[in-house]
């Protein structure tokens, strides 16, 4: 019989004592884990660059150089060890960890909102720039509200000290995130200067794994495993339209654009500003990931854009006095877009050549190296339209596009002067009309006839830059509601591109989002998705020669589901009904019950609330009558 001893006893009571001991160190531990690892900027080796600052309370670094203050200027990396801050930061466990930043951007905005942070642990070369990650545009970027999850771009501006997280959004350059060896918990990090007037805080690393709140970040307190609130998980909301539903792209509106969108332009990322910022150094960055979304998903893209008075190289205007040089280097540019991105739907060629011209200081001033004035008074936008036809291939539509169209009769017939000496040289596909909120205050009468009168160029129009502000929920939804059908149910429009919809957009001070900080849905998306899944259109096909006779064809896809597309051809004006019935010959909905002119249309069939079965679809144009089956599968 096995007897257990006082020895026994105690042997056990130890390690039991001892395996609690550890299992306690280890829970200790992967709480720390959880907890963000905050560093005092001020806290590191600070480069004599660095001016160490107080505000309130707050203990902050300032860089005291700029890239421009150098020649060349330093853009792409720090340059010198003073513009540098080194930290030697311990972390509790290994893993993979996110940055953040607490930081202010100054009063020059755009100027003041860039810096530094390295690639990696270690001590860096200032002058290599893959050794640096560039963080710009924060002017636009950032949380400040205790519940907000500082996990997407965010949206605040200058002036309010916010957090960002600079590992989940690439901030000009792809975001990188920390991993952190087990065998080495203390390592060397560095940041480094590029733009004066930017207030930096604190840093902080924090579980990539976990979700945190500003509140988080500045209690230190553990993260949370889920994010917060419900995610629209698509599809898009003019999925199996006849018409897009666009949005503009870059870092603040890129979380869940696919599922919400079925259009891309890039908002800055096309201009030749952002492209090309020193001659013959091109940044393709934020044009890449706006282009290869549109491809990845099938979403058409529009390129914004070629030729424009404004956003412009710095270095091309200093060619002024050499036309010859200009003209070259706009070749290169419009043959660079070209060679790099093949398949381009849409290409802006000029934009608002009716107000902003590049003509003049700061506005690019190579509108004379295009030819001009000329003859015409358009010679510059017709000799950029004459290159981009020779450049790009036919299969890319070429577009003009300009602000406060719709709202003025005066600069739509202006506009269509323009367009009409495109069209005599064949030099056109499409018309693009700013939707900006300034330019849709106007009776919904006037819009309407505006974009009449366009239409008679024969040519379809896109609303390519819509924004509707809202100070307050109520407001904004009740301009949605009056506004969107203008645009959507008018049949020469062919789609529609919101300039953002979350917070950091253009129009950010006008509260002109329709996604909160949260990622709460404000009423008018809510209205928005109902109003484009239930709203039954046609969209004519103007460029089109008049048929010569009655037509429908079959519908596309078929099978389906949930949504087709149904086309027909009118050959003269006349009363158009469009039904569809069951296979016991019920009637079930109605899509077209109007008089048309002579042309192509398309309508979408949604068969959402229908069940799997054979379907037909009914014709009536006059005299015409024709009936066609289709297959729905769910």
């Amino acid at each position: 019989m096995f007897k257990i001893s006082k020895q026994h006893t105690t042997i056990a009571v130890y390690y039991s004592i001892l395996i609690l001991i550890l299992a306690a160190g280890y829970i200790n531990a992967q709480s720390d884990a959880d907890k963000p690892i905050i560093i005092e900027a001020e806290s590191g080796n600070v480069g004599n660059d660095f001016a160490v600052l107080q505000d309130g309370g707050i203990t902050y670094v300032q860089i005291q150089t700029n890239g421009a203050d150098y020649n060349p200027a330093i853009w792409e990396y720090p340059g010198f060890d003073s513009r540098t801050i080194t930290f030697e930061v311990t972390f509790p466990v290994g893993g993979t960890y996110n940055l953040f930043a607490h930081i202010r951007v100054g009063p020059q905005t755009y100027n003041d909102d860039s810096f530094f942070y390295a690639n990696g642990f270690g001590v860096k070369d200032v002058i290599i720039a893959d050794d640096w990650i560039i963080v710009n545009q924060l002017q636009t970027s950032g949380f400040s509200e205790a519940d907000n999850v500082v996990h997407e771009p965010g949206g605040l501006g200058n002036g309010v000290w916010k957090w960002i997280n600079l590992s989940q959004n690439s901030y000009y350059e792809a975001a990188v995130t920390f991993t952190v060896d087990n065998a080495n918990l203390t390592v060397t990090f560095q940041i480094g200067g590029r733009e004066t007037g930017l207030d930096i805080d604190r840093l902080a690393f924090g579980n990539a794994d976990l979700y945190y709140t500003v509140g988080n970040l500045e209690n230190v307190e553990p993260g949370s495993e889920e994010l917060p609130g419900e995610v629209w998980q698509g599809p898009p909301l003019a999925m199996g339209k006849p018409k897009f539903l666009g949005c503009t792209y870059s870092t603040n509106q890129a979380p869940n654009f696919e599922n919400y969108w079925n259009q891309v332009t890039p908002e800055n990322a096309g201009k030749w500003g952002s492209v090309e910022v020193t001659r013959d150094v091109m940044n393709w960055g934020g044009l890449d990931a706006a282009y290869n979304l549109a491809k990845d998903n099938g979403f058409p893209f529009r390129l914004h854009v070629l030729i424009w008075g404004n956003q412009q190289p710095v270095w091309i205007e200093a060619l002024s006095n050499s036309l010859g040089e200009q003209l070259e280097e706009i070749r290169e540019w419009f043959e660079a877009v070209a060679a790099r991105y093949s398949d381009i739907d849409y290409l802006e060629v000029v934009n608002e050549p009716l107000h902003d011209p590049p003509s003049g200081a700061g506005n690019g001033n190579y509108i004379e190296a295009l030819g001009g004035t000329g003859t015409t008074g358009w010679d510059w936008v017709l000799n950029a339209f004459r290159m981009a036809r020779e450049i790009f291939p036919s299969t890319t539509k070429l577009l003009i596009n300009d602000y406060n169209i719709v709202n003025s009769s005066t600069n739509v017939n202006l506009y269509l002067n323009l367009i009409e000496l495109l069209q005599a040289e064949n030099l056109i596909d499409g018309i693009g009309v700013q939707g900006h909120a300034f330019s849709t205050r106007g009776a919904v009468a006037d819009m309407t006839q505006n974009l009449n009168t366009l239409a008679t160029a024969g040519l379809p129009i896109q609303v390519t830059e819509l924004d509707i502000d809202g100070p307050t929920d109520e407001t904004q939804l009740t301009d949605y509601q009056r506004i969107i059908p203008v645009f959507w149910e008018h049949p020469a429009v062919e789609g529609i591109t919101l300039w953002g919809w979350r917070p950091g957009l253009w129009r950010n001070t006008e509260k002109a989002y329709i996604l909160d900080l949260n990622n709460s849905e404000r009423p008018a998306l809510v209205w928005l998705r109902d109003y484009i899944q239930s709203t039954i259109i046609s969209v004519e096909n103007p460029g089109a020669e008049i048929p010569i006779t009655f037509r429908l064809d079959n519908n596309y896809p078929n099978p389906f589901n949930p949504s087709t597309q149904i086309s027909y051809f009118i050959s003269q004006t006349t009363r158009v009904t469009l039904d569809v019935y069951d296979v016991l010959g019920r009637h079930l909905q109605t899509l077209v019950n109007k008089e048309q002119s002579a042309g192509e249309y398309t309508v979408t069939f949604n068969a959402n609330g229908l069940s799997s079965g054979i379907y037909f679809y009914r014709l009536t144009a006059g005299s015409f009558i024709d009936v066609k089956k289709m297959l729905l599968l769910k």
